[in-house]
């Protein structure tokens, strides 16, 4: 499933090509998505897009009044193509622009989403009751500890729930906890301060070094133009079970966390 980096590489992969461009209509071909594609999405033609922008794993599309909300599921995809651009199985549904381009959402798992709430965009029912964003500055070592101390749960779980801090999901998850040196199934009431100031970096630079390098493809996800994450070239610990820990050399090890594959060195990790 892409995770923050996959969406706003994605995002900034859409924004020079959709800011300004007025939609003219909307094309739905199969409304079946794990949301269904909501009946009041043609209010959007005649509209310009003034933003794009995410909240989590969410895109934000704002186009005159109203705001697009859309989830790439496990399998979903965004680009924009020239109007005449062949189909292809899976294209869900189009935002025709007037530049003589569209944006298409192809999605073969259709775990995806679409939403076009009215009024404020962040009333929408996946926005609410979400936690801090961790590449701002409200994403404090503090604020990561007092979240902490009150859980029993596996940390690894407790960096992925979306209540406490959102857009860290299993690949990064096991990568920021073996640069941190902590092994993910610790109870996250026993992780203390300074682990917390190096989860806080260490989250920080993960993310930031894999918007960088266009997102993690494992399977599915492109970028807006088709291209491959090539983050996924970095990966020291997914993935790699029984490969030598590129730290000390030992087998690295896989253990199901929260019914998720996770992969930690049980040396350097404690």
């Amino acid at each position: 499933m892409p995770e923050l980096p996959e969406v706003e590489v994605t995002c900034r992969g859409l924004r020079p090509l959709l800011t300004g461009r007025r939609v003219t209509d909307v094309v739905v071909r199969n409304p079946s998505l794990r949301v269904p594609v909501p009946g009041n999405i043609s209010d959007l033609a005649g509209e310009v897009i003034t933003s794009v922008s995410r909240r989590a794993k969410y895109i934000l599309l704002t186009a005159g009044p109203k705001t697009a909300v859309i989830h790439l599921g496990m399998t979903g995809h965004l680009s924009v193509v020239d109007q005449n651009e062949p189909l292809k199985k899976h294209d869900h549904y189009d935002f025709i622009l007037d530049d003589g381009k569209l944006m298409r959402y192809n999605d073969p798992r259709r775990f995806g989403g679409l939403w076009l709430p009215e009024g404020d965009p962040f009333s929408c029912a996946p926005l609410l009751g979400l936690g801090v964003e961790p590449l701002t500055d409200g994403f404090t070592a503090e604020y990561l500890y007092s979240r902490l101390q009150t859980r029993n749960c596996p940390v690894k779980l407790s960096l992925m729930n979306n209540v406490i801090v959102v857009g860290i999901g299993n690949i990064y998850a096991s990568e920021v906890l073996f640069a941190s040196g902590i092994h993910p199934g610790r109870p996250s009431s026993e992780v203390t301060m300074n682990e917390c100031r190096k989860l806080v970096s260490v989250i920080r630079e993960k993310l930031e070094e894999s918007i960088r390098n266009g997102g993690t493809t494992i399977r599915n996800y492109a970028q807006v133009d088709g291209s491959r994450g090539e983050f996924a070239d970095r990966l020291r610990i997914y993935g790699k079970k029984g490969c030598p820990c590129p730290v000390c050399g030992s087998p690295v090890q896989s253990v199901i966390v929260g019914q998720r594959s996770t992969f930690y060195c049980s040396v350097c990790q404690k």
